[in-house]
């Protein structure tokens, strides 16, 4: 797994340090990126010791811990629990992943948790999603076609057929391939981003689709598309295994092959 170094900003500065109140035998530092925009003028760290004899083996389940138990006040993004709804994505030691699949023994020394990089934070570890989704809504991910559809019936595929959108349609959304990836960081309001153009990817390879040339001639784009550089950073970030690098690539070689 490669390492995705959140860029340092010189103003944040060190919060406060909650200690156990009593020697644990178990413990482990977490070292939390703390920032309200309404009310501070800088970021900074809030580093919480907790006792992992008493806590879940998750890093989300430390961030519950501490929550519940010594710093209500934190804020962040949680649901299944499971890996499956993508809201806990944040960056762990520098990485990109999901706090719910992300052992904490896994992770050598202190734990640092940071909002997702180059993203708006909305407070503490949430950050604004909305240009995100934005971008995914822009690829028109939903079946588009011109045939009627069979009366009475579905629009079938074979076992073949559906086995080349199975892995992209697994894409959860959380975003830990689009914000690793400097291209989009740089060009987030033209580049569609890794996310985006899985998506997009999905639907091309779908046989049922009808509508692959006017995909491809509205993704044959400078900006939208070819911003990619073939860094691979989406790839190695994503927790679902997934490769949106290659899905890209593979969106650039069907346009290069069909006469548009």
């Amino acid at each position: 797994m490669a390492e995705f170094i959140l860029p340092q900003n010189s103003k944040v500065k060190k919060g406060k340090t909650v200690t156990l109140p009593q020697k644990a035998g178990n413990t482990k530092k977490f070292i939390v990126y703390r920032y309200d925009p309404a009310t501070d003028e800088n970021p900074t760290f809030d580093t919480f010791e907790i006792d992992l004899d008493e806590c879940g083996p998750m890093v989300l389940d430390a961030l519950i811990e501490i929550k519940s138990t010594t710093d209500p006040s934190l804020s962040f993004r949680r649901s299944c629990r499971e890996g499956i709804c993508g809201s806990c994505s944040f960056n762990i030691n520098g990485v990109n992943g999901l706090a719910c699949t992300q052992s904490i023994n896994d992770l050598k020394g202190d734990v640092r948790v940071f909002p997702l990089p180059h993203m708006k934070v909305v407070k503490d570890l949430v950050v604004d999603m909305s240009d995100f989704y934005d971008q995914y809504a822009a690829v028109e991910p939903w079946l588009k076609t011109n045939s009627s559809q069979p009366e009475g019936k579905e629009r079938h595929q074979t076992k073949e057929q559906q086995e080349k959108i199975d892995q992209p349609s697994a894409c959860i959304l959380c975003a830990c391939c689009s914000t690793s990836c400097p291209s989009y960081w740089w060009n987030g309001d033209k580049f569609l981003g890794p996310a985006a153009l899985l998506a997009a990817y999905r639907w091309l390879q779908d046989s049922r689709d009808e509508a692959t040339d006017e995909r491809l001639k509205e993704l044959n784009d400078s900006a939208k598309l070819y911003r990619c550089h073939t860094i691979m950073n989406c790839s190695f970030a994503c927790p679902k295994d997934l490769n949106p690098g290659q899905a890209i690539a593979e969106i650039k070689r069907m346009i290069a092959t069909r006469d548009l």
